[in-house]
C-alpha cells in the first residue's frame, strides 16, 4: 500500500515547525513509535532550516516536502531552489558550518544520517539542494528488541 503527500511552503524560519508536524501527522497513519516519530520531526526540522538559513540565506524561496508511505517506510524530500552547495563532502562533515556568526553548530547533516536510515543528498551551486531521508518503522521490532 502506498500513499503520498506534498507540502510547498516559503523559506520562512516559521514555517520549520510546521513542516515537522505534517510530516509526523502523515507518517503517524503507520502506527510509528514515538521514538520513531520524534526522529522524522528531528531530521525534518534538520533538512527545513538548512534549506531557510544556507539555502536561500534566510531571503525568500519555496520549500518542498514530499513524503510517501510504502508498507512500513517512510521517504521524505525536501527541495529548495536556493543557491546550492559548493562543497557537498565538507558540508556534511560534524561541526562544518557556513554561518558560525549565527551560532550554527555544523551539525545538521550528521543529525539527518543518525535519525533516518538513510539520507541522500543531492547539490548544485546556483540550482538548490535536494535532501532524501528514509525511515523503517518497527525495525526494533524485526531485531527482537
Amino acid at each position: 500500500m502506498e500513499n503520498y503527500m506534498k507540502l510547498e511552503i516559503p523559506s520562512k524560519s516559521q514555517n520549520e515547525a510546521f513542516a515537522r508536524v505534517v510530516v509526523a501527522a502523515f507518517a503517524a497513519q503507520i502506527d510509528p513509535t514515538i521514538d520513531e516519530i520524534s526522529d522524522v520531526k528531528t531530521a525534518v526540522s534538520e533538512a527545513v532550516t538548512n534549506a531557510v538559513i544556507h539555502g536561500y540565506e534566510n531571503g525568500t524561496g519555496t520549500i518542498v516536502i514530499s513524503a510517501t508511505l510504502r508498507d512500513n517506510h517512510l521517504e521524505v524530500t525536501i527541495i529548495d531552489y536556493g543557491i546550492g552547495i559548493a562543497d557537498l563532502e565538507q558540508a556534511k562533515l560534524p561541526l562544518y558550518t557556513t554561518k558560525p556568526e549565527l551560532d550554527r553548530s555544523g551539525m545538521g547533516f550528521t543529525i539527518m544520517e543518525n535519525f533516518m536510515d538513510s539520507c541522500h543528498v543531492l547539490s548544485e551551486p546556483g540550482k538548490g539542494t535536494t535532501v532524501t531521508m528514509v525511515k523503517t518503522f518497527g525495525r526494533a521490532d524485526d531485531m527482537g528488541a
